[in-house]
């Protein structure tokens, strides 16, 4: 058996278990269920789930696989403590956003199965979680109480929500952005000056430390001073404006209120509705202000950067990537000082690639290769120009 082959077997099998394991938590909530509408509509969840973990085991067994053997928990997901802690209305939620998780894993699973019959298989299941995520939010609505939730019951239910959306995936803070873009930063740079300086003397450790470490120093200072500036920039706009619509709302609330309605019926909500919403919002004159700048800057203020933390992951990331090619002019000199900063460079430049996978939907493997290729020209190009240069010196 090919190793393609085994690859698309383990899929297979992992989609098998998935949907057994969605069989298995519906049928168990079904029988804790007393309402007789909503345990039936957990049965047909389940018998949906069964249909799709037969077409799967079908088709292992075309390609020659062995017969696929659940090994998970009786109930499947239904006892696990973040479906039972906070009522099954919770429980529902996070059943809805598996099924999300699902329809993007399989709709990933398109693009790489690679397997014409396993791709039949995938559409027709795409289509029925769909549903079951629609069946999932009306069971949802019809249990919620008719009391609205206060903004604090509302915003406590959102964070729970997205924790759990986002679990098993790679998430980053924007700390995290900042640093890769500083190493990158003062990889780049100081391995120009590096390799344009070694090219003009020749590998002189003695000069390439020099002109490294000033590099290194400035473009560190550079990249802190700058991110600190930028953040707090971008803050003082963000107060800016909030002074500015609340004055606005205390002068002339009428005229706000029109501008932010006008705002959401550009984004299609049909304007009796978008006044209704207005006039609710207006009820509280710090949530109205809020939304009238979350209007105008498309940001919160939990959306915006901390001065202190950009500048210092700034400094410091840039600093490392910084040092990096001036390592080897520490031990050796002349031409395999050169090579080896050019090795250990290149390679840095992979691996910070790699890393902005972290933060972007592409792979690790082609976003690292596109970082040495960039890397190494870089390098060529100033290594040529600075023996250049310092064939004019002389």
């Amino acid at each position: 058996m090919g190793d393609s082959n085994k690859r698309l077997l383990a899929m297979l099998k992992a989609n098998w278990d998935a949907e057994v394991s969605g069989l298995h938590t519906y049928n168990a909530m079904a029988d804790r269920e007393d309402d007789p509408q909503r345990r039936t509509a957990f049965r047909c969840l389940a018998e949906a789930e069964k249909h799709h973990a037969d077409l799967w085991a079908k088709r292992i067994l075309e390609l020659g696989g062995a017969a696929p053997v659940y090994r998970g928990p009786e109930a499947g997901e239904a006892n696990k403590f973040s479906n039972r802690v906070g009522g099954r209305d919770l429980g529902l939620r996070r059943l809805e956003l598996d099924e999300a998780r699902d329809i993007a894993r399989y709709g990933k699973q398109l693009r790489d199965i690679g397997d014409e019959p396993s791709i039949a298989i995938l559409k027709e299941v795409i289509a029925d979680e769909r549903a079951h995520s629609k069946t999932l939010n009306n069971l949802i609505r019809g249990r919620r109480s008719d009391t609205p939730a206060s903004p604090e019951q509302a915003k406590k239910a959102l964070d729970e929500l997205l924790a759990e959306r986002h679990k098993g995936q790679p998430q980053t803070a924007g700390w995290i952005g900042d640093a890769i873009y500083g190493v990158n930063d003062g990889l780049g740079s100081i391995f120009g000056i590096v390799s344009g300086v070694s090219g003009a003397t020749l590998g002189n450790s003695k000069f390439v430390l020099l002109a490294g470490l000033a590099g290194m120093v400035a473009s560190a200072l550079s990249m802190g001073s700058g991110a600190y500036l930028a953040a707090k920039s971008e803050r003082e706009i963000f107060e800016a404006e909030v002074a500015r619509e609340r004055d606005a709302v205390e002068f002339n609330e009428a005229e706000a209120r029109e501008v932010l309605s006008l705002g959401y019926q550009i984004r299609g909500l049909p304007a009796e509705e978008a006044d209704r919403f207005v006039e609710h919002l207006a009820r509280d004159k710090a949530q109205l202000v809020r939304a009238l700048v979350q209007e105008r800057l498309n940001t919160s203020e939990e959306g915006l950067s901390k001065p202190l933390t950009s500048a210092t992951s700034g400094a410091l990331s840039t600093a490392v990537g910084a040092f990096i090619p001036i390592i080897p002019f520490f031990f050796v000199s002349g031409i395999p000082a050169v090579i080896w900063a050019a090795v250990i460079s290149l390679i840095a430049h992979f691996a910070v690639g790699a890393a902005k996978s972290l933060i972007t939907i592409r792979s690790w493997w082609s976003s690292g290769m596109e970082m040495t290729i960039v890397g190494a020209v870089e390098g060529v190009v100033t290594y040529v120009i600075g023996i250049g240069l310092g064939k004019l010196g002389n």
